[in-house]
């Protein structure tokens, strides 16, 4: 299908909501204005569904799968150029094409993984066996920084064990997941996999709702709380992948040029708006001017502009809230007197979002851009005397999604790394997921285990049965 061909097919045949472009301003489409009765066909079309969905033996499940891959694959660019003009985020790089193609290997890896019963008790006195049965309807609401990819990462487990899936994405980037949803679609049995773009009055409705047997969410802890809050009567199961502030720790062993472009994008993936990027750098004094300098080396290279340019590897914010975030708490820092390496001072009267790639040196702990998450491209690099400082800095909030260590002396490194209150910890790289290894938060970044074995245990009902 074309790009044209997707649009069709989402956009509704009158009215729905105009959705912008946030590199120019300029209109993408239009995008369906559902509600709660929307919502409760789509649930109800969805449970009764589920029964032969979940009937499917491994292989049946799995040859669906692997059939969307290939839709998903067949259709990649004009599901990328959606992406890139809705989202805003590049075609190359860590962006838009490798967000499409994260997804068609995100459904192969999970076709691939079987949850086999296993044998907790065998002796002469019986046996006892710990099973996982499908939950029912699984209602996923997605975030708009990674619309598709998280998505998938929703949907592709709570398919593969049997469940069927309500989905709602962020009303800031409801037109890709439309398009990937009708592309799915195309492959996937009838009613297995609904869309409901709507807004937070849906989102409401779907997390109280008593025929939603889990919720899978993506997005700030703020929201995480309402939706556990919400949730409270129906006892439904939840995972919840909150926000996230995540701390990076150089070691004074470590060779500033050669970690340099790993550090950056693990700060800067999709221009910074990432749940699991690097946010604040703690430095040892040792080498903290070099990593700086090395860093604003690597920050000059890299060109920012309209996605659909292939020379751009950095793009705009995705909506002009998160812009006057990154604005302010900038603007914090320089109000404090830290040191602008380089950025800092958009360019006002340009169209679109764009906040230029910001390195921010000689700031204070406590100060806001390192306290709170910016979401965005600018980076506090923060200079450290000990270890243990590094490790109490890192440790100081309330969130905890992922960190990183960075160092020439890998024993070392996981001694840091153990010390760190995080879901995940990585040396010498930072955010990299993977399907088949689980994740997910600690302390207020949520709970609940994505990818992997373990991940699709969360989307299955554990039964014991002895005999």
């Amino acid at each position: 299908m074309t790009l044209e061909d997707l649009l069709a097919a989402i956009q509704p045949g009158k009215g729905g909501r105009e959705i912008t472009d946030p590199a120019t301003g300029e209109t993408v489409g239009r995008a369906p204005e559902h509600g709660v009765a929307d919502l409760e066909l789509a649930v109800a079309a969805a449970r009764a569904a589920q029964s032969a969905w979940g009937a499917l033996a491994h292989q049946e499940c799995s040859a669906y799968l692997d059939r969307a891959a290939d839709a998903i694959e067949a259709n990649a660019e004009a599901l990328a150029v959606l992406l890139s003009r809705e989202q805003g985020k590049p075609l190359n790089g860590p962006n838009a094409r490798f967000e499409v193609g994260a997804c068609a290997a995100w459904l192969r890896a999970n076709a691939a993984f079987e949850l086999e019963p296993e044998i907790l008790v065998d002796h002469e006195g019986g046996r006892t066996e710990l099973h996982y049965r499908p939950l029912g309807v699984v209602g996923a609401i997605g975030p708009w920084n990674w619309p598709m990819m998280i998505s998938i990462w929703q949907l592709a487990p709570a398919l593969r064990m049997g469940n069927t899936v309500v989905l709602k994405p962020s009303a800031n980037t409801p037109l890709s997941v439309l398009a990937l949803a009708h592309v799915l679609n195309s492959v996937l049995p009838a009613d297995v996999l609904h869309v409901v773009s709507g807004r937070r009055d849906v989102g409401a409705v779907m997390v109280s709702h008593p025929d939603i047997a889990k919720i899978m969410f993506t997005g700030s802890t703020a929201a995480g709380q309402d939706i556990i809050r919400s949730s409270a009567d129906t006892v439904k199961r939840l995972t919840l992948e909150l926000g996230g502030n995540d701390a990076g720790i150089v070691l004074p062993d470590a060779d500033p040029k050669k970690i340099a472009e790993d550090l950056f994008w693990g700060a800067f993936i999709n221009t910074g708006q990432t749940c699991a990027a690097l946010k604040r750098l703690y430095v040892h004094e040792d080498i903290y001017e070099e990593v700086c300098e090395a860093l604003v080396e690597v920050a000059k290279a890299m060109p920012m502009g309209n996605g659909l340019d292939e020379n751009n590897v950095l793009g705009p914010l995705q909506n002009k809230s998160q812009f006057d975030i990154v604005a302010k708490l900038v603007q914090a820092a320089k109000d404090s007197g830290a040191r602008i390496l380089v950025g800092g001072n958009p360019e006002e009267g340009q169209p679109g979002y764009f906040y230029p790639t910001t390195l921010i040196a000689d700031i204070d702990n406590e100060n806001p851009l390192v306290a709170e998450e910016q979401f965005g491209p600018a980076l506090p690099i923060i200079k450290y005397s000990t270890i243990d400082e590094a490790v109490a800095m890192a440790n100081a909030l309330d969130v905890g999604l992922g960190a990183s260590v960075w160092s020439s002396n890998l024993d070392a490194a996981r001694q840091v790394a153990a010390r760190i209150q995080a879901g995940s910890v990585w040396i010498n790289k930072h955010g990299t997921v993977d399907p088949r290894v689980p994740f997910g938060g600690a302390k207020k970044s949520g709970y609940g285990l994505e990818f992997g074995i373990e991940g699709l245990k969360h989307l299955g009902q554990p039964q014991v049965i002895s005999y």
